[in-house]
């Protein structure tokens, strides 16, 4: 395993391609280990996901959050009045700039994409800005230069790609980046969409369907599948999809669009069995295509899926035995915070430091609707498929005290639990700020602990994590008797 003790004679060199999350923690744990560590970077440090992925599309989602909390502050008791000329009490409008939005989200991402390089900058990582391809298993080359014309080669032991993904394009629906828009190109809209069509219902879609419904958007969310969030906890996408509806977003299932279309200061969307939806703007959530292509991965020897991501094994290893990938371009979880922890393994297992190798069960992953979907584990479909035997339970949230006061009357958790043992397998949190209420559940499921060494943690009363030791406590016994689904 790793590097022969003997080479250590000489410093490590690693080349990374990439400065996204996997490749900015792998730079950070080769200069930790004593290495020399050069970083490719063609857009900037941080990648999409700190530039035009995760970091602004949650900020845009704090954004929908506190327009949400305002609306609905009436329910509490607090209520917005302004005074009209004559003194009469009026009710001002909750309004938004979506450019002043726009803006900060964008120079929050720049701040933090700076940050990082300076983070990587003091640690002693040789940073290169171009573009890297590799030459052979060994060697990077990287084109720089105002038109790539210049070229500086990288000589390295130990190589990672992590070069993400971009945005699927479909020929039937080209973006145009003003009418048509994948996710990167979202924040150049000055004012908030008149009625934006999504099309794609997986985690992307349902995260702005979302989002610019508690903007104040009016919102079609066009699915090819009979439910939103296909794939995830059954329960939970009832649940929002419940919410969706509510706030008057237009949910089309089973509707595959054909072709998307710009007319005039419009767009039309066409669906297979003929349907045309007009609307001002679209929004294409299809799914991503990893930035392997041109990258001399084939030349070096190096296994590819058909759709172009890199095979990698549970330390992040290619088939190539120094060549290593990490993040969206690889065969494995799509998450930022995954792409990091693959970083930081591919590196450790390079350079033959200790490595725990990577369990999809043990990843945590939320989606940032209103309200978030988090899950960790095992799913409920895992054991309704015979996967795994355990048992389930839910209990919903509004039966929590916390929530009460809260005004909080969607989502619930969920736990999964083997049979007999009582040990917690997984489980699902729908409601405000679940991805901060998982994290119990995903040191249960590393740890593996059992449902009754969780139910005596102490929670805060009254507090949402309560309603996780309440339905820990509630699955003391589970081998005896039926299945109680529904705590």
């Amino acid at each position: 395993m790793g590097t022969m003790s003997g080479e250590f004679e000489r410093t490590q060199r690693i080349a990374i391609i990439g400065g996204g999350p996997g490749g900015y923690e792998a730079a950070l744990s080769g200069v930790q280990l004593g290495a020399e560590v050069t970083l490719v970077e063609r857009a900037g440090v941080g990648g999409s996901a700190v530039i035009t992925d995760v970091v602004p599309s949650k900020t845009l989602i704090a954004t929908a959050e506190a327009a949400k909390a305002i609306s609905e502050a009436s329910d509490l008791g607090v209520q917005f009045f302004a005074r009209n000329s004559d003194g009469k009490p009026s009710r001002p409008e909750v309004a938004i700039n979506l450019a002043a939005v726009n803006k900060r989200l964008l120079s929050l991402a720049r701040q933090q994409s700076e940050d990082m390089r300076q983070t990587l900058l003091d640690a002693g990582v040789r940073i290169i800005s171009g573009h890297g391809r590799l030459e052979g298993p060994g060697a990077v080359v990287v084109s720089t230069g105002p038109h790539g014309t210049d070229f500086d080669r990288v000589e390295a032991d130990t190589l990672v790609i992590s070069v993400g993904a971009s945005p699927r394009e479909l020929p039937s629906a080209k973006p145009d980046g003003e009418r048509i828009l994948t996710w990167t190109q979202l924040y150049d809209m000055p004012t908030l969409p008149e009625h934006l069509i999504v099309v794609g219902s997986g985690v992307t879609g349902a995260e702005f369907a979302s989002a610019y419904m508690n903007l104040g958007a009016k919102v079609t969310l066009v699915s090819s599948r009979d439910q939103v969030l296909p794939g995830e906890d059954a329960d939970a996408a009832a649940v929002l999809e419940k919410v969706f509806r509510r706030g008057g977003m237009t949910l089309l299932s089973k509707a595959r669009a054909d072709s998307v279309v710009r007319d005039g200061d419009g767009v039309v969307v066409t669906l297979a069995d003929g349907r045309r939806i007009e609307g001002s703007h679209c929004l294409m959530a299809v799914g991503s295509i990893p930035n392997t292509a041109g990258l001399g991965l084939e030349e070096a020897g190096v296994q590819m899926t058909s759709s172009g991501n890199i095979r990698v094994n549970r330390v992040s290893r290619t088939s190539v035995p120094n060549i290593y990938a990490a993040g969206d371009c690889t065969t494995f979880v799509p998450l930022a915070s995954v792409a990091s922890m693959q970083g930081r393994t591919a590196v450790f297992h390079a350079m033959g430091d200790i490595v725990i190798p990577i369990e999809r069960r043990r990843i945590a992953a939320n989606i940032f609707t209103a309200p978030e979907i988090a899950t960790v584990g095992w799913s409920e479909q895992d054991i309704l498929d015979g996967k795994i035997e355990g048992v389930v339970h839910k209990l919903p949230l509004a039966a929590n005290p916390r929530a009460k006061m809260m005004g909080i009357t969607d989502g619930f958790v969920k736990l999964m639990a083997r049979r007999g043992s009582g040990t917690v397998l997984g489980g699902v949190i729908v409601g405000p700020k679940a991805s901060e209420l998982i994290y119990p559940i995903a040191v249960a499921v590393d740890r593996r602990l059992s449902v009754d060494q969780l139910s005596r943690a102490f929670a805060v009363y009254p507090s949402l994590t309560s309603s996780i030791t309440d339905l820990a406590r509630s699955m003391h016994i589970v081998d005896r008797g039926p299945d109680l689904d529904e705590a």
